[in-house]
């Protein structure tokens, strides 16, 4: 089979990461006789050195005319990079923002999984990591404070700034559905992060959330605080199977999960729609201070290669050979910087891209 992938390599260690990925693809297709063909597309602060705006509608044309995107990362320093001197409309993440609302990327899946041979990685004490944990958040993507009105005026002599979260029932019962349908394939729990006891629109979602889980009888649903949750994904990670949250939540969430994995280098992603088309990029963002010294971490970058091909293209037996491979070159004790310990061997980006593919 023959698949289009529109590629966005995008900022910083991008390019670097997004290379590996593609490696381990051209080793997949090689073994199971398939052919990936790349397009590539400029969004962030690349299209922006070309283009002047952090995505074009040609670019946006070309994602939607793939089978799935496959993307590194977004961004620079903000500190210091010309790109941050612009209107906020006009900076990398802007780009980002636009294409998921382009495609209707509504559902954002991030597994968060402790490999055992990480466990010297992870900052949590052995008691607390048990046999290891293996969860997925499900984050709303298209809605939320990051797509709510905002403004900033003055008033009266004083600035002041305002951001606008807003969701309807549609927007929940959607994202809702892709849980529970996830959660049924596991271990079938769902638990339900909104801040109920405060916010109107997590009151709504609550409700919506409840109504979905009528359907999915043979699924446990439990809602939870996110001041809670963000305690008991360090006291107790393997309480959780599916982690159903909005926008904002969710993106602070999944970060603290990559954490407790030991590197958010090792946390894949996939942004889905209603069809078979997604996203993929791994959960880190573009680590401008390590770009171009070929030492980040390729194997999150693997993983949302992996996802593509088992969420996009039903292609389960090869998602699972790039897994296994992961899993042998762990095994083996490869290790990029961020997840080195005593007794492994360390090696760079493309080596351990070349690791992973030679496995395949």
């Amino acid at each position: 089979m023959n698949y289009k992938v529109a590629v966005i390599s995008g900022d910083g260690i991008g390019p670097e990461i997004v290379r590996e990925a593609k490696k381990v693809l051209d080793a997949v297709a090689e073994k199971y006789g398939h052919s990936f063909q790349y397009k590539e597309v400029l969004m962030g602060g690349a299209s922006i050195d070309v283009h002047g705006v952090p995505l074009t509608e040609e670019a946006i044309t070309a994602c939607k005319n793939a089978d799935a995107v496959l993307m590194g990362s977004i961004g620079g320093n903000t500190s210091t990079s010309p790109w941050y001197q612009l209107p906020p409309e006009k900076r990398p993440e802007a780009g980002l923002l636009k294409l998921r609302k382009s495609l209707n990327l509504f559902a954002n899946v991030r597994p968060a999984l402790l490999y055992q041979e990480l466990k010297a990685a992870c900052p949590l004490k052995d008691e607390v990591i048990g046999n290891g944990f293996d969860l997925v958040i499900m984050r709303e993507l298209t809605g939320g404070l990051y797509f709510g009105e905002r403004k900033t005026i003055e008033e009266n002599g004083i600035r002041k700034a305002c951001d606008t979260l807003t969701y309807d029932e549609t927007e929940i019962r959607r994202v809702a559905k892709r849980a529970f349908d996830i959660a049924r394939k596991r271990r079938k729990k769902v638990t339900s992060v909104d801040k109920a006891n405060v916010l109107d629109s997590s009151r709504l979602w609550r409700k919506v959330v409840e109504e979905v889980a009528k359907d999915y009888p043979e699924v446990t649903l439990e809602h939870m605080l996110v001041d809670n949750c963000a305690m008991q994904l360090v006291k107790d990670p393997a309480q959780f199977d599916v982690v159903l949250t909005e926008n904002m939540f969710g993106d602070i969430l999944s970060d603290e999960a990559s954490m407790i994995t030991g590197s958010i280098g090792m946390l894949a992603s996939a942004s889905l729609n209603n069809t078979k088309f997604g996203l993929y990029e791994p959960s880190g963002g573009s680590a401008p201070d390590i770009a171009g010294k070929n030492i980040a971490n390729p194997i999150a970058t693997i993983l949302s290669a992996a996802m593509m091909l088992r969420f996009s293209f039903d292609l389960d037996k090869e998602a699972d050979a790039i897994e296994a491979a992961v899993q042998k070159v762990l095994t083996e004790g490869y290790r990029t910087g961020d997840i080195m310990s005593d007794g492994c061997k360390q090696v760079n980006t493309d080596e351990m891209g070349d690791c992973i593919a030679a496995r395949i």
